[in-house]
């Protein structure tokens, strides 16, 4: 089921100011496709949850429209609108069996207990959590409580799935299984679905297009590949991993983008901001994976001091001083057949021309 967004503008009382009001989120269009998986991208703060809560009916939009299936929903409460929630705390009933948490919402609906039975017997195989119909939350562990809660939420087979953190209750190894569970879940049911996290990697993970926010606005929307290797400003390239900036000017734009250096130097780039003019102030955006160390004569782009080297067995985190704002950051891996710098060692560096990517220097 299709979801869209409408010049949303959701505002709060701001407790700082007596009378006044809040942004918590403004200017917000977005459309969602029947089956698809976005997320919802950002720093705390940023209106993310707020506009999964008011897709929800949970909080009531102050301006704009909210649409799902065609429908405008803005006064149709949360019970009406066919979405599921899942939340970071799993709100599993302590008294119930697994298979009885799993088939509560077709209860509460009056099906049969013989359909109840089998849709719950249906889904919980899917979930891989048949074995523990039986149990009790108390003797589940986390990764196997949010399983239920899933289920729970997709044996109902909402219109939209909507997603707040589910996993940051959960230790780093288990969230990473379960957000590869969780995209595989969601493409077995085609339930239209949207998530809420602050975890770049997860969004990464699980999302068809993500939107990054800040500030309540929409910064950029797209796929993963997109939003990692062509940030449309400054802080997305900076939110979504990590990056190095080179400061640059605009030597040309469009299909064959160039750029000059503070030396004089100029050469092309892979792709470019679609509002940058030659002649614009720039950042050339390079990932530190793209960072290459070591530059044959002739070959590199510059030279600096490492002043940091973080061994982590499959790869090593250089950080280099090279006179820029800050530290170039680059990658080494497969160190063991790679060569080893030490803090103090001077080094050069060179990169891809089609990985730089030129942001506006905004």
């Amino acid at each position: 089921m299709s979801v869209r967004l409408v010049d949303i503008r959701k505002e709060f009382p701001d407790p700082e100011r007596p009378g006044g009001v809040a942004l918590a989120v403004r200017d917000m269009n977005l459309e969602i496709a029947d089956g698809e998986f976005v997320t919802l991208l950002g720093p705390s703060g940023c209106g993310k949850t707020t506009t999964l809560r008011m897709i929800a009916g949970f909080e009531a939009p102050t301006e704009g429209e909210i649409w799902i299936g065609g429908e405008m929903v803005n006064n149709v409460p949360p019970n009406k609108r066919d979405t599921t929630m899942v939340f970071q705390s799993y709100a599993i009933f302590p008294h119930m069996s697994v298979e009885q948490n799993v088939g509560f919402g077709l209860e509460l609906k009056g099906m049969a207990k013989s359909a109840i039975a089998a849709a719950s017997a249906e889904v919980m195989e899917v979930m891989g959590i048949s074995e523990l119909a039986r149990r009790r939350p108390e003797q589940l562990s986390g990764g196997q409580q949010q399983r239920v809660a899933l289920a729970r939420a997709i044996v109902n087979k909402p219109r939209v799935l909507l997603f707040d953190e589910p996993l940051s209750n959960l230790d780093a190894k288990l969230r990473e299984t379960m957000r590869v569970e969780i995209r595989r879940i969601q493409q077995t049911f085609g339930i239209t679905s949207v998530y809420v996290t602050h975890d770049q990697a997860e969004a990464m993970t699980v999302s068809d297009r993500i939107v990054v926010m800040e500030k309540g606005l929409v910064m950029q929307v797209g796929a993963p590949f997109e939003i990692y290797s062509r940030p449309s400003s400054r802080f997305v390239a900076d939110f979504i991993g990590k990056v190095n900036l080179f400061p640059v000017t605009a030597a040309a734009a469009g299909a064959a983008p160039r750029v000059r250096d503070a030396l004089g130097r100029e050469f092309a780039a892979g792709s470019a901001d679609p509002d940058l003019k030659a002649g614009d102030e720039a950042f050339l955006a390079l990932r530190p994976e793209s960072l290459r160390l070591g530059a044959a004569a002739g070959e590199a782009f510059g030279e600096g001091k490492v002043t940091k080297a973080v061994y982590l067995g499959s790869v090593i985190e250089y950080e280099i001083d090279a006179g820029y704002e800050r530290p170039l950051l680059a990658l080494s891996y497969d160190p063991v057949d790679g060569e080893f710098y030490r803090v103090g060692d001077r080094v050069a560096f060179s990169f891809p021309r089609r990985a730089a990517h030129i942001l506006p220097r905004r």
